[in-house]
């Protein structure tokens, strides 16, 4: 094949009706569309990031229940607790804070 016969053909493909309305068609549709190829990874993305923030608030969640659970179960650990959180004391204690500087 030539090379004139190839660009005739080339020629040809591009003036016809039906294949520019199909290669518009596709443009719209990959980069104008509300389902474009940019939404569709800007969706991806925002999926990967919500089921990272997922995972961290299960271990979170699951982390807190087994204190919860040691809070209910032993009543040292509840005075441990109810001391260093809220800084409850017994009548003839004094209570001193120290901040450590990082």
């Amino acid at each position: 094949m030539g090379k004139s016969k190839i660009k005739s053909l080339l020629i040809k493909a591009i003036s016809n009706k039906f294949s520019i309305s199909l290669l518009v068609f596709f443009l719209w549709l990959f980069f104008f569309d509300q389902h474009s190829i940019w939404e569709r990874k800007e969706y991806t993305n925002k999926i990967e990031a919500l089921s990272e923030e997922k995972k961290h608030f299960l271990t979170k969640i699951k982390k807190d229940k087994e204190s919860i659970h040691e809070l209910k179960t032993n009543r040292e650990n509840l005075e441990k607790f109810a001391r260093e959180q809220y800084l409850m004391k017994k009548k003839n204690e004094d209570i001193f804070i120290i901040i450590e500087k990082e």
